[in-house]
């Protein structure tokens, strides 16, 4: 598993390690001194995805049409 720096991960790279964290989990493959430290950065690595994809959210933008069919641009709410 590797040990680089949540906050310095992509999404993407966050997800997969996250995918395999869970994987591991299923499989019953650790002991549970390792499971339980490998639950923990799995739980860290959730918050980063959700906060990465919070911020993602916030960034789109929503096409509106006004009464004559114009189309513009608003901050999308979520």
């Amino acid at each position: 598993m590797s040990e680089r720096k949540i906050a310095e991960m992509s999404f993407e790279d966050a997800l997969l390690e996250l995918e395999g964290i869970v994987g591991q989990l299923e499989r019953g493959d650790a002991p549970l001194e390792k499971s339980i430290s490998i639950y923990e950065r799995g739980a860290a690595l959730k918050a980063h995805c959700e906060g990465k994809l919070k911020d993602a959210q916030m960034k789109v933008d929503k096409i509106v049409l006004d009464g004559q069919g114009n189309a513009s641009t608003a901050p999308f709410d979520s």
